[in-house]
């Protein structure tokens, strides 16, 4: 009689979490093939009967709880649990002629086909109960993935013949099945009749497939049982064939709850298992595999695939090594094969009489007692350790929560009131009240860079004949220089103003300037402001499409027919406005080109005296103003940093701000920037002692603007001593270098906000004045004329189906997994 093999596994529709008693005469099971046996064998004989040892499963952990499992399985499966989460099942793989099927006919006390090469050619999944008082069985096809492999949209299953009751019959039936899958053109009914040697003659359209026979076995004998039986791995095929079985495998093997029962002949060497690699591959972190074989670069142990050892028999009484080989990887001595949960071997006959079998210590390793105590354990534990329940149910509320709620107001209020929050927040974004500030924010930053854009248009005027010669002059007291400059800025000297003076010489009297040459002057620098103007705009439309398009997908995208309506309007809107503005940065733009005017005379003035006395001062001392070549081996001394100093009102050039760097150190001391007054009496002594404690020198600055106060010329600075210079000959010249560079300054603080004023005005304030009543208006005009008002309205907040559907999925989903979660644990409770 043969042993009793228990497995337990869910079926792939539902939990069957079930330990099978099978019993089977061995009336065609080979020496080769039998799992451990070692019988005499004559070609072409059929092999004795062998009295497997009864065993009595009932004390085993799992088996106590297995009718309280049974049926919370079955409660589980009513609720559709096997669609919604993943329960422990056994897989068996292993590789071509390991030993496999006899471990499956063992198991399910049917024959399967054998043949040469490789006879299981899609999974079966086999199910055994036995609640009933005769054998039979139903095959079912189910049919998951098309011809080339693909999945389909829904699984479909077809009944298969009638229900087979002649035990004898069971391998034509399923043979018959397994062509019916390889032959997806075929109509399964044609193969009903078929002979096995038909059969076996036939051309399969497909040489593999991952649909699959569903065999439903009821037998008295048996106990609850369900498993996958995989095709065997293969290495001798097409290469498309080869990665077709590895990913049939590794597809079933990859669930986190599924036990790997590995199949391998002691025939071969451990190193050449590919199961053992698929089941490392399909486990990396050690949860899933029993008995799994650390081969040397594969050093990692899995916990959760169970080997057992089969066709002991193949090892010849001269094998001495192989069987040593063997014995210490039974006893986890091996080193290159370390073992978490060891090796197990199906029978224990061979084991008990034969050396050096025999002599093993653990005799727990031989036969199915310790085989069926360890996969109890590891099965009970994978079934508490489950928590998939409790993350699916969570991320499912999660995802449910992510939806919109369901619309719960009239249609007409639920849209006029989107309206109007829209127009509200827009407009609070705009003004900047809004807790989020990201378009007053984005803007502004625009804006700075506007501002120094147009500061690098600054003249480059340097009052040399040879202005290349010299360093820039880019504010009145030498303290900064600019670190952007438009391209378009030339260098200008001194007999490049006197040219341009020159060419616009016409009626003048002597000893006047002609003011065409300061306007074509100012009309170089004021034509390069066009591109940074429309470049500022081109920056605030993008950062306002930005916007918008956030807004109108917070406030409308509930309902894409609402989204589409009123996005559109809003955007036509916005392409109005856009156009104005576009229009007013040109006309003010425009302004800056003539007249040449300002008011603000104080100003211009203070900045032309300030100007005209540094491009003298300048000219007078020429070699300090050099560019200095710094040679290759001389390492340059880099300028000390100057704290930064807030703009006055009267000194434009001292800007605070990131736009300057590499200050030139001016030559002046440091009393250059001091008024000096004639001090009083009583003063005088503490003035006195104040300038000897200093430790500087005087410069010859300080002395001429001290002797000048005790003259009685007070209140005098360092600049102010440029006018007591000899006339210069080309004076004019730089008169009108000071006279343009006053006017660039003026000019530049004024469009540096009025391009800003400017959009913003024309832009986001018109938009959000006029845009509430322009939707409104819009609204009731295209829908008010309808023939049908409260159809539009339904329309414009109808809900996307796929949220709708959505919701109603989530909203199942989540009920169910409830129910299952309170049967579990209700099962928890109870035991």
């Amino acid at each position: 009689m043969l042993c009793r093999t228990h497995f337990l596994h869910p079926i792939y529709h539902g939990f069957t979490v079930q330990w099978t008693q099978s019993r089977r005469q061995a009336a065609s099971i080979t020496e080769s093939s039998l799992l451990g046996t070692s019988l005499p064998f004559i070609a072409g004989s059929v092999s004795p009967l062998e009295t497997w040892e009864e065993v009595d499963i009932s004390s085993t952990d799992y088996a106590r709880r297995r009718s309280e499992l049974i049926q919370m399985m079955a409660d589980l499966r009513s609720m559709g649990a096997d669609a919604l989460i993943d329960l422990p099942s056994v897989v068996v793989i292993g590789g071509q002629s390991a030993g496999k099927s006899s471990l499956v006919e063992a198991v399910s006390g049917v024959n399967v086909p054998r043949d040469s090469g490789t006879c299981t050619r899609c999974p079966m999944e086999c199910t055994m109960s036995s609640h009933t008082s005769s054998w039979s069985c139903t095959i079912t096809l189910r049919i998951g993935f098309d011809r080339n492999g693909r999945d389909l949209q829904k699984p479909t299953n077809v009944p298969f013949g009638q229900t087979i009751t002649d035990k004898s019959e069971f391998e034509v039936w399923l043979r018959r099945a397994q062509a019916a899958i390889l032959n997806p053109d075929i109509s399964p009914s044609t193969l009903h009749t078929k002979t096995i040697e038909e059969l076996r003659n036939m051309k399969n359209t497909l040489k593999f497939s991952r649909n699959v026979v569903c065999v439903s076995i009821e037998d008295p004998d048996a106990t609850d049982l369900s498993f996958y039986d995989l095709p065997g791995l293969i290495q001798n095929e097409e290469a498309e064939i080869v990665t077709l079985v590895k990913n049939l495998v590794e597809y079933y093997t990859k669930k986190e709850n599924t036990i790997i029962l590995t199949t391998i002949p002691m025939s071969d060497d451990m190193e050449n298992q590919q199961s053992m690699s698929l089941a490392r591959a399909a486990d990396p972190d050690g949860k899933r595999t029993i008995g799994k074989s650390s081969i040397p670069y594969y050093k990692s142990i899995i916990q959760r695939s169970l080997g057992v050892l089969t066709k002991p028999d193949t090892l010849g009484a001269g094998a001495i090594n192989q069987r040593r080989k063997w014995v210490e990887i039974i006893e986890g001595c091996s080193e290159d094969h370390t073992l978490r949960h060891g090796f197990y071997c199906a029978c224990r006959r061979i084991f008990d009489t034969t050396s050096p079998w025999k002599d093993v210590t653990d005799r727990h390793r031989f036969g199915i007692p310790g085989f069926v105590s360890d996969v109890s354990r590891l099965l009970i534990q994978l079934i508490e350790e489950t928590d998939d329940v409790d993350k699916l149910l969570a991320k499912c509320i999660k995802d449910l929560d992510e939806l919109p709620p369901p619309l719960a107001n009239d249609p007409q209020i639920e849209v006029l009131g989107r309206v109007n929050t829209f127009c509200d927040v827009f407009k609070r974004f705009v003004n900047g009240s809004h807790e989020d500030k990201c378009l007053a924010q984005r803007n502004r930053t625009l804006y700075a860079i506007f501002k120094r854009d147009i500061r690098g248009t600054a003249p480059d005027f340097r009052p040399f004949s040879h202005p290349e010669h010299y360093v820039p002059l880019d504010d009145t007291e030498g303290n900064m220089t600019l670190s952007e400059r438009d391209p378009g800025v030339k260098v200008v000297g001194i007999n490049d103003i006197h040219k341009v003076i020159q060419e616009a010489i016409g009626w003048e009297l002597p000893n006047n300037v002609p003011y065409q040459a300061k306007a074509n002057l100012i009309a170089q620098f004021t034509k390069l402001w066009v591109a940074p103007s429309e470049r500022c705009l081109a920056g605030i439309n993008d950062v306002f499409d930005e916007v918008i398009n956030t807004l109108i997908s917070i406030h409308f995208g509930r309902f894409k027919v609402l989204e589409d309506y009123f996005g559109n309007l809003i955007r036509i809107q916005v392409d109005i406005c856009k156009a104005r503005a576009q229009v007013a940065v040109k006309s003010a733009s425009d302004l800056e080109t003539t007249p040449h005017y300002t008011q603000n005379t104080h100003y211009l003035q203070t900045l032309r005296d300030k100007w005209l006395s540094r491009y003298k001062t300048v000219r007078s001392r020429p070699s300090q103003y050099k560019v200095r070549h710094i040679r290759e081996d001389e390492v340059p001394v880099p300028p000390r940093p100057e704290t930064p100093k807030r703009p006055s009102p009267d000194n434009d050039c001292k800007e605070w701000g990131q736009e300057y760097s590499s200050p030139i150190v001016s030559q002046t001391s440091a009393f250059s920037s001091s008024v000096y007054a004639v001090p009083s009496e009583s003063k005088q002594s503490k003035a006195k002692t104040r300038i000897s404690s200093t430790p500087l020198a005087d410069t010859p600055e300080d002395k001429a603007l001290r002797a000048l106060a005790e003259a009685g010329y007070a209140n005098l600075r360092v600049s102010d001593l440029a006018r007591l210079l000899p006339p210069d000959s080309f004076e004019e010249e730089l008169i009108v270098m000071a006279d343009v560079r006053a006017y660039f300054h003026v000019a530049y603080k004024r469009i540096v906000d009025h391009i800003p004023f400017t959009i913003e005005h024309a832009l986001h304030h018109a938009l959000a004045g006029q845009l509430s009543q322009s939707l409104l208006t819009s609204l009731l005009t295209d829908i008010a004329s309808a023939p049908n008002f409260s159809e539009r309205m339904n329309e414009l907040v109808s809900e996307d189906a796929s949220i709708a559907q959505k919701r109603i999925m989530l909203s199942t989903r989540k009920q169910r997994l409830m129910d299952i979660r309170q049967r579990l644990v209700t099962f928890s409770n109870s035991t």
